[in-house]
């Protein structure tokens, strides 16, 4: 990622707002996602990681569930965050935003002591994630009805 990206833990609500701005405008607007779908209960407790240019416009976001939400989606596993939410607007595509919101998300659930990060990868982000060093487990299952696959990647 180039020095004018910034990637950082969103540290108040004009960066939650961001966050949920570009989460709007690639679920929503461009996947058709409903927004009662896209927004849920998980965000209030969720840490998010926005990705923002030098002159503060929002390019990327992501979050990290952890503990007792985290648990919920993991099989009760209280050692593995749940990576989600992963957006990067359409002219930042390509360009490392998306890999460097994964990073900043690794790097706290690490902080957080988690041993692990499962994510529900849609099935034509898969190689993204692989390259990661994430790997795809069980059987493709659709979300929000975009085919997905349950990827982990251990700290």
């Amino acid at each position: 990622m180039s020095a004018s990206h910034e990637v950082r833990v969103a540290g108040d609500a004009s960066d939650r707002e961001a966050c949920f701005a570009v989460r709007k405008e690639v679920f929503v607007g461009e996947q058709g996602v409903p927004e009662d779908a896209e927004f849920d209960a998980y965000d209030d407790g969720a840490l998010h990681v926005l990705a923002v240019r030098e002159d503060g416009v929002p390019l990327g976001t992501g979050r990290l569930l952890y503990g007792e939400a985290a648990a919920s989606r993991t099989d009760g596993d209280l050692t593995v965050g749940s990576l989600g939410r992963l957006a990067v607007t359409r002219e930042e595509r390509g360009l490392g935003v998306g890999a460097a919101l994964v990073r900043a998300i690794e790097d706290a659930a690490r902080a957080r002591g988690l041993a692990a990060v499962d994510l529900h990868a849609q099935t034509r982000a898969l190689g993204f994630y692989e390259r990661l060093g994430y790997v795809a487990y069980g059987a493709e299952f659709p979300d929000a009805g975009i085919a997905h696959r349950a990827m982990r990647k251990a700290l």
